[in-house]
């Protein structure tokens, strides 16, 4: 919680105005039992109505006043907590962004979207309560405790037996909460996990016929959920009829012994008054500072699980030699003894891999599911780092560039295309922020989107819902390709990218990929010998290691592993 603190810092002059308005609306407050005890024992017994009058319109002045400082000090407290949450949101946003896969991996979405929102709430629902009560109640505390001994030194000793008992029941009660709190945000990380597998993943739920199942573990989750909770505002609910049993015997002492002094006319009722009245706001400042610690532990908990996020050191990091380009080369890649691991892996993904891939050349590759494909296009913009050799762009280690450098070079079509709720035009424009409307047709065009872009009524402008869900697969690939196309860079990296496509359209877009961008190195990652029979070169993976280096006639020669895929492809166009 104390890390956390530390982006308070910025709002010190909010913090200082919440303390300045706070202690002027305390005062006023400790200032009415006194007047109130003035009227009782100076204006009431002495008949003096014009005394009465007269102070009891201070006493409205001082309520009024009191209740516009309260306001102020909210209104900067809020200022300052609400500022510190967006201040840690986007600190969280930028340490997730900075991560490598692995980091995120380790994570997951749903947990890190459940850090992002819930827990970074709860911090500043404490923080914002903290400011106004942490300040508010030790100096009503310490106030009340003040004016109650001197209106009254031996009445006040009613307050050794009452101030323990509230003092250690906060203790046990947040001691007892503070476990459950932790493990309530981990039932709400299962609970978010579950909720967006089944809505991402309805269509299959569906198709399959596991609506039921999916109804089944929804239902465990929440009922964990619910019983957690339960468990927790159980032991938080016994808090308060305690606090207030101890309260009002409290009172009754106080009226009791007071009554006594009185009789014995060491005390007048208007001191008696206002001592009830400290002793009051002494036991509310008490249930304030409850109610405080009651959400520390919560927030101590939301706030670890932040700190966990915040204080991950990515793996992957800009070198601080960064190392230029000088040799005047464009899109040249080479892949020198590359191996691979993925963490607590028992064997690595791809293994002494060594190929060189040329501008104006395609470079395929393809291999059984499994012998490593994407782990080596995901090397290259560096999403993994390799675990031994090197992998060279222009002739420089991408380990001695900066990744967004790096990555500006590249254009890459991931396997699964991804695309954002938009329009068609912001979406192609993720490739190149101030590409014109020339080029983005000019992209839609080379990548055979053009067609069902213009048969929509907005056309480019034409809105897609979250991840395509509107689009077809084919029509989800050829966006994703135009966005890597736009960017006009020196590497294109397709990544089984054209496995949704018809044969048809599939030899147009190799086609028109190879008039547009000749001047570019391309790597293709695919399933079909089809779309690799005409690349420059083809290597052939098996089991993560090279196979087989050459064009589709040398290997259909030479390469056992490429005869049986091109074997069992022709059995299967035939069957």
């Amino acid at each position: 919680m104390i890390s956390i603190l530390k982006y308070l810092k910025p709002y010190w002059f909010f913090m200082v105005m919440v303390f300045v308005f706070t202690l002027s609306a305390i005062l006023l407050e400790l200032y009415l039992p006194t007047l109130m005890a003035d009227v009782v024992d100076i204006g009431i017994v002495n008949h003096d109505i014009s005394f009465i009058l007269q102070t009891g319109a201070l006493m409205i002045a001082s309520a009024l006043l009191a209740i516009v400082f309260n306001i102020i000090s909210i209104y900067f407290s809020t200022k300052a907590a609400l500022g510190l949450g967006r201040d840690i949101r986007r600190k969280l946003f930028l340490s997730v962004e900075n991560f490598s896969l692995k980091e995120y991996e380790k994570f997951g979405p749903s947990s890190l979207i459940t850090r992002t929102t819930n827990d970074i709430k709860q911090i500043q629902d404490v923080i914002n309560m903290m400011l106004r009560m942490m300040t508010r109640a030790p100096l009503m505390l310490v106030g009340g405790i003040v004016l109650a001994v001197s209106r009254d030194a031996v009445l006040s000793l009613i307050f050794l037996a009452a101030l323990p008992i509230l003092a250690g029941l906060i203790f046990f009660i947040s001691k007892k909460a503070l476990p459950l709190f932790g493990l309530l945000q981990k039932k709400t990380d299962r609970l978010n996990l579950i909720l967006r597998e089944t809505l991402i993943g309805t269509r299959v739920v569906r198709a399959f016929n596991r609506v039921e199942y999916e109804k089944s573990r929804f239902n465990q989750a929440n009922r964990d959920y619910r019983d957690t909770g339960i468990r927790v505002n159980k032991i938080m609910s016994f808090m308060f009829p305690v606090m207030m049993l101890v309260m009002n015997f409290t009172s009754i002492a106080i009226v009791w012994f007071g009554a006594i002094r009185i009789d014995q006319g060491m005390m007048q009722i208007g001191n008696l008054m206002a001592f009830l009245q400290y002793a009051l706001m002494i036991l509310f400042s008490l249930i304030l500072l409850s109610m405080v610690f009651v959400m520390i532990p919560r927030a101590e908990a939301s706030a670890k699980r932040i700190s966990e996020v915040l204080h991950v050191k990515p793996e992957i990091v800009d070198a601080r030699d960064e190392l230029r380009e000088e040799n005047g080369l464009r899109g040249h890649l080479e892949f020198k003894n590359v191996t691979f691991r993925y963490s607590g892996a028992e064997k690595p993904a791809v293994e002494n891999i060594s190929f060189t891939a040329k501008p104006g050349e395609v470079t395929a590759i393809i291999g059984s599911t499994g012998a490593g494909k994407t782990t080596l296009t995901q090397l290259i913009p560096r999403f993994y780092d390799v675990e031994s050799g090197s992998i060279l762009l222009n002739r420089v280690d991408i380990r001695r560039m900066k990744q967004h450098t790096l990555r500006q070079k590249i254009g890459y079509v991931p396997q699964k295309a991804s695309l954002f709720s938009g329009t068609i035009a912001e979406n192609i424009l993720l490739g190149k922020k101030d590409a014109t409307e020339v080029e983005i047709f000019e992209a839609l065009e080379t990548a055979q989107a053009l067609d069902f872009v213009q048969e929509k009524e907005d056309g480019i402008f034409a809105h897609i819902e979250q991840s395509g869900l509107n689009l077809s697969g084919g029509q989800k690939q050829r966006l994703s390709i135009a966005r890597a196309l736009v960017r006009k860079p020196e590497l294109y990296v397709f990544d089984d990218s054209f496995s949704a496509l018809d044969y048809k359209t599939d030899a147009k877009l190799r086609e028109a990929l190879k008039k547009k961008v000749s001047d570019s190195t391309i790597l293709v990652v695919a399933q079909r010998v089809n779309t690799v029979i005409n690349a420059d070169q083809i290597i052939v993976l098996n089991e993560g290691k090279t196979a087989g280096v050459g064009t589709h006639e040398q290997l259909l020669k030479e390469n056992k592993i490429y005869q049986e895929i091109v074997e069992s492809q022709e059995k299967e166009e035939s069957a």
